[in-house]
């Protein structure tokens, strides 16, 4: 008579890997299948809101030391959104989210399902002349205006812009909830890196193909040592810049 297999047999690991590895290997497939999986979750909660056109915009740059601040808006006919394209955008998430290669694929992707996209940027001396906060909200504000038409709701990560002559809320974490402002955060992400990747060639003490702006240490060192560059903002509070003394 054969014996059945006991229940140890059953849970032990694949031959070769520790538990310790199994479990990782199936957090690592899960995570794998919710990024692939990802912009259903997202252009469920944009059909939730009743509308059938929804814009979203989001910005690239806010937080680096160089570089310009890059705003993007999409607008998403929900109506007319094919099968095609829903398939094509279902790994849409927040750009952070992303590998810089996965960006670039998406990138045409988002381009070409939707019905309107804007890319705006705004240079480092209009940052360090308007401020920061006041650059980001008009770049915001002009992007959406780019793409808004009547009937649209537009959809902005963490708080609202100046008034615009269209309905918009504020969405918290947007950029991994809402498909029209992970698409707009896409935009804007590669636009801005493809730019200071661009510009690393004429800067290269910087490093810029790395950090893309970024306070890395390796940038912080590089600062110390060749001081700033003309992308540099000097209105951004960092100890990178009083480590200089410099005056902005």
């Amino acid at each position: 008579m054969g014996t059945s297999p006991s229940a140890d047999n059953e849970q032990s690991p694949p031959a070769g890997r520790t538990p310790a590895q199994a479990s990782s290997a199936a957090r690592r497939v899960a995570r794998a299948r919710r990024r692939k999986t990802s912009g259903r979750r997202l252009f469920a909660f944009d059909r939730e809101l009743g509308c059938r056109y929804v814009a979203g915009a989001d910005e690239a740059g806010r937080g680096s030391l160089a570089g310009p601040l890059v705003a993007a808006a999409v607008l998403f006919d929900l109506e007319r959104l094919t099968l095609s394209d829903r398939r094509a955008l279902s790994r849409l998430n927040d750009s952070k989210q992303h590998t810089a290669e996965t960006r670039e694929e998406l990138y045409p992707l988002v381009l070409r399902g939707a019905a309107r996209s804007v890319i705006v940027s705004r240079c480092v001396s209009g940052i360090d002349g308007r401020g920061l906060h006041n650059t980001n909200l008009e770049a915001l504000r002009t992007a959406l205006l780019g793409v808004a038409r009547n009937g649209s709701v537009c959809l902005v990560d963490g708080f609202n812009v100046p008034e615009f002559g269209f309905e918009q809320r504020a969405v918290i974490d947007g950029d991994c909830r809402s498909a029209a402002i992970a698409a707009a955060s896409v935009l804007a992400k590669v636009s801005r890196d493809r730019y200071m990747r661009k510009v690393a060639e004429r800067h290269p003490e910087w490093d810029f193909e790395t950090n893309v702006g970024y306070s890395t240490p390796e940038h912080r060192a590089a600062i110390a040592q060749h001081g700033v560059s003309p992308l540099h903002r000097l209105s951004f509070q960092s100890i990178a810049y009083n480590q200089l003394a410099l005056e902005g």
